[in-house]
This record gives C-alpha cells, structure tokens and sequence, in this order.
C-alpha cells in the first residue's frame, strides 16, 4: 500500500510528514518543493511511519497544513472529461476525439484551507473538483504509458480545485487567464503516494464537492473519459514533465455555469453579433445562483471505494478581493 504524506508549517518550519491516523509521523530531512520531496525523501515516508513512536508525533490539527504541490511547476489541465460535465457544456456526453489539454499558472496554487479569493470584477466564479496526478519521474520523450508502467512515472494522487472566472473565460475566450488567479487551485491536504498495487483504485475513487453543505459534484474516476495512462502517452510527445508537476484530470458534471446547446449556439452566432451574445449570456448566468458568492464554504473529498485511499478533506471559503 501506498502512504499519506502531508507538508505542514510548525513554529515557523516547513516539513513533511507521513500520515496515520489523525497524527504526523515527521519525515527526516529538508525539502523545499515537492519535486525535491520526491526525489530525496519519498522513501523517508515509509520509514517515519514505520518508525515513529506515538509520543513523537504530531497531532493534525495542532499545525497549519499546506499546499503540497509547489511552485515552480507545470500545472497541465484536462478539459470535458466526464460525460456529464461534457453534457451541461452543451456537448455530446461521449468521448471527444480529441484530448483537450490547456495549461494552469503555478501561481495559481494554494492551501487546502486557504480562502479562494474573488478578483475584482468577477462575477462569474466557479469551480471544478479535479482529481490531481503527481509527475514522479522525469518524462522528456514521446513514451508508452499504460496502467502497468503508470506507477513508474505518477508518484501520487491529490485533491483539486480548479476555480474557474467564467467571465474571463467565456467573454474573452481566455481559459488560461480565466483559470490561473492566485488561489485559483487549492490543493490537499494529502498527497498519496502510489504504488503498483493502487492503480486500479486509481479508477475507483469517489469525488466529491459540497457548497455551504449542498452536494454539486458527485462523481468516480471510472467515468473518466481520457484516463491517466492514455492521457500521459499523449502528453509525452507534447511537452516534458518534471517530478512535482501537477494533471488535472477533468471535473464532472455540477459545475455553475450553464451552456446552451450546440443547436442554440450556432443559431445565436447567426442572429447575433459577438457582443449581443455575450450580453444575452450573462444576463443568464448572472440569474444563476450556484455560482460561488463571497463567504461560501466548499467542501471537497476524494476516497476509494475500499477505503485504503482517502485524500482527507478540503475546506475553503470565498473571500473578496481587498
């Protein structure tokens, strides 16, 4: 079995640390990104929690828990990769013939229980619950990944949240800008490191996102269309990947914004100049009051179906821009 790790700031240090139960089991060393962790300390992880007597660890919620992904990184995002969220976007719910693949700013990053912060002039503000795969080894050629080598090159799993401003997005057309606003990706609280044997749960984890308690995204990663192994085959020959770098895997369907369908919208492009269709859509998004408001608290999990993975609870609140 893999291990829960966290990174946590205590008496003003960062450290790392396996998890068990509701305390941390310190991880020997110094690592300043997660690229460094997982090169130098991922076998530390296993040993501190072998290792570590009761009275020498760290109880959870006596420290601030951090992000445990870092900067720098590549972030590379998935897009449309359930069929529900493909359905609520106006599309046909199956398989694109096409991956679609759009980059996230790494100053986009932060805590599991940092505020998300609203830009001024966002009106629109969304999110996506993600699952997160974690770069463990060096990719730099066009190379053949399938489930029974991806363990060779995923270190491990992560909660994600990729906050979304649909006004920028949409408006502007401008997924990158309208998706990498500081805060605009919590991550956490844990990262598990896999090993070969997890990979099937890989596709059997339950996802879920509640706003104020509400349920909005209910999902498991079995549904995913483009599956990790495939996806990173792609990716492979597009672009290197480093140790530390993040794939978000796509959200399923309950996300705030609502699409017309693709009839509708080919039909308004031919009635309606650019300008006039943008009116007309944010005259109806901003009816829509599942979009996120200042002072709404997000609450999102990810665990297997047999319970040996759970990724722990993210908590977040929107805030206002000061």
């Amino acid at each position: 079995m893999g291990v829960h790790v966290a990174r946590y700031e205590q008496g003003g240090k960062i450290r790392w640390a396996a998890v068990r139960g509701g305390a941390l089991c310190p991880i020997k060393g110094d690592y300043a990104s997660v690229g460094e962790f997982l090169a130098n300390g991922r076998d530390g992880a296993t040993k501190a929690l072998v290792d570590t007597a009761p009275a020498y660890t760290v109880p959870v919620d006596s420290v601030s828990i951090l992000n445990p992904i870092t900067a720098p990184c590549n972030i590379v995002c998935q897009g449309l990769n359930y069929g529900t969220h493909r359905e609520e976007a106006g599309a046909s719910a199956e398989k694109a013939p096409f991956n679609l693949l759009f980059m996230k700013a790494a100053s986009s990053l932060s805590g599991p229980f940092d505020d998300i912060v609203r830009p001024r002039g966002i009106r629109l503000l969304d999110y996506e619950l993600e699952l997160g795969l974690v770069i463990g080894s060096p990719i730099t050629k066009r190379t053949h990944v399938t489930d029974e080598n991806l363990a060779d090159y995923v270190a491990g799993i992560v909660i994600t949240n990729d906050v979304s401003a649909r006004d920028v997005q949409i408006q502007q057309n401008q997924w990158f800008k309208g998706k990498s606003f500081r805060t605009f990706c919590p991550t956490g609280p844990y990262l598990y490191l896999l090993d070969a044997e997890d990979i099937s749960r890989l596709h059997d984890i339950d996802v879920r996102l509640e706003v104020n308690g509400e349920m909005r995204q209910k999902a498991n990663t079995n549904q995913l269309l483009y599956r990790p192994a495939e996806t990173l085959t792609e990716l492979s020959g597009l672009m290197d990947l480093n140790p530390g770098d993040l794939i978000q895997t796509g959200t399923p369907g309950g996300v705030a914004i609502s699409v017309p369908s693709a009839r509708s919208q080919r039909i308004a492009r031919i009635l309606m100049d650019e300008r006039k269709t943008f009116r007309v859509f944010m005259k109806r998004q901003l009816k829509n009051p599942n979009y996120l408001k200042d002072g709404d608290v997000l609450t999102l999990t990810m665990r297997s179906r047999d319970g040996k993975i759970d990724l722990g609870t993210m908590r977040t609140r929107v805030v206002p821009e000061q």
